[in-house]
């Protein structure tokens, strides 16, 4: 029987996905060397939020957040040399590592964070 409740609560926990909220630290190659980001993600059900922050952007907060499985996704509104910009992530998780797409605006080139879970 113990057995059994425990791989029940297994099952349990590996069908909401990966745990996702805390902190991350996330890095990105560029023509224009490493950018770093940190990002502080809160989920409730499927909703993701929280706020990110790098050197270059300040701090955003995260709109617009979804969680599905291992899979997330939101926005953040930053402004870059005084032009406001919308910036689209799109990412997975696996255990304490995740990968972010993100999607600049206006054809932009697009940008590739690995991040790891911090806390």
């Amino acid at each position: 029987m113990k057995c059994f409740l425990a791989a029940m609560a297994f099952f349990a926990m590996t069908a909401f996905g990966a745990d996702i909220a805390g902190t991350w630290k996330g890095t990105a190659e560029t023509e224009n060397g490493t950018l770093e980001r940190t990002f502080v993600f809160k989920v409730e059900g499927d909703k993701l939020t929280g706020e990110t922050t790098s050197s270059m952007l300040g701090k955003s907060t995260i709109e617009n957040g979804k969680v599905d499985g291992d899979k997330i996704s939101f926005t953040i509104n930053a402004k870059f040399q005084d032009n406001d910009m919308k910036l689209e992530y799109k990412g997975e998780v696996k255990e304490n590592e995740m990968v972010l797409k993100v999607e600049v605006p206006n054809g932009g080139p697009s940008v590739e964070y690995k991040a790891k879970k911090i806390s």
